[in-house]
């Protein structure tokens, strides 16, 4: 219990009845991170400066020429913007949060402007989750981080992400991701580790782009489903398409169990006839006009196997409730 007269826990230097005391909903961790992702925005938002632009166009060039063959023009120069501001003209960022320190009032955001000093890339495999952090372990092997979650959509183990890391201002070893956090399907996990052996000597901060260079000869292509997992999303929409119908929540749980469960099935559509059932029983959607037996037929499956990945999903759905 915070005493009336004692400093307010959200850090503004105040005292507790002069500041949070009447928003009880109010807590360090919620103050902290609507500053930290503010001030994240605003960075964005100003830069690059006028004066910059014509240097991160000529910049840009370079990673456009070597990713073009295999990434999303728009993921091309969000990746490009990242290495601009943190490894190629590190001054920009240090400019910024220099100013931010002038303008800020909360001694414990000061405190976290000074952590800030330099961003960092990381690229990791996830060995854990819990409701506010995943931890993950650097593929280079040397260092074990707790990553704060930016959304509920699950995570599983054993999968690799790249982003720029900050410290989030909690304890030593907790980070908040900059700007991007992408996530690769496992059907990369391979092509990781090679290039993580590759490299297992040197600084990964020199390699970035031979990074996105191994994902894409290896026919990443900026997506975030495996292969297969594309595949069940694909027949699902494409039957409900067919059949007039839309729903998607119904897909959206589709993501949430292939990447939560990781399901298996000889033939993908079983899972994909599973979803059908399972939303047609739980009105998701307008009911088809179509027996069970129909259905299965459709996506040319067993009944028991469509009726196998609808009860999956079910316990799946109650499991998570």
């Amino acid at each position: 219990m915070v005493g009336r007269n004692e400093p307010c826990p959200c850090g503004s230097g105040k005292k507790y009845k002069k500041c949070c005391e009447s928003k009880q909903a109010v807590t360090v961790e919620d103050v902290q991170t609507e500053e930290m992702e503010r001030l994240l925005q605003t960075f964005y938002d100003t830069h690059p400066e006028r004066i910059d632009v014509n240097e991160f166009i000529e910049y840009s060039k370079a990673w456009k020429s070597s990713l073009d063959n295999y990434l999303p023009e728009e993921m091309i120069q969000s990746i490009a913007l990242d290495e601009f501001f943190f490894h190629q003209r590190t001054d920009i960022w240090a400019n910024y949060v220099a100013k931010q320190k002038k303008k800020q009032v909360r001694p414990s955001i000061l405190e976290l402007l000074d952590l800030w000093s330099e961003p960092r890339v990381f690229i990791g495999e996830v060995i854990a989750v819990d409701n506010t952090y995943l931890t993950a372990t650097s593929i280079l092997g040397d260092e074990t981080i707790k990553l704060w979650k930016e959304s509920d959509k699950p995570i599983p183990a054993g999968v690799h992400f790249y982003c720029f890391l900050l410290p989030d201002g909690t304890s030593t070893g907790n980070y908040l991701a900059v700007s991007s956090l992408i996530f690769f399907p496992t059907d990369h996990t391979e092509a990781i580790k090679t290039f993580a052996k590759s490299i297992a000597d040197e600084q990964l901060k020199d390699h970035t782009m031979k990074f996105w260079e191994a994902l894409g000869e290896d026919g990443y292509s900026g997506g975030e489903f495996t292969e297969f997992e594309a595949g069940v999303l694909l027949s699902a929409d494409e039957f409900l398409e067919k059949n007039d119908r839309q729903s998607d929540e119904l897909l959206e749980l589709l993501e949430d169990f292939l990447v939560d469960e990781q399901p298996k099935a000889r033939k993908m559509v079983a899972i994909a006839a599973g979803a059908i059932r399972y939303g047609q029983e739980n009105d998701f959607f307008t009911p088809l006009d179509m027996t069970l037996k129909e259905i299965a037929e459709a996506f040319d499956v067993s009944p028991s196997s469509m009726n196998k990945y609808a009860k999956d999903i079910a316990q799946y759905v109650s499991d998570k409730n």
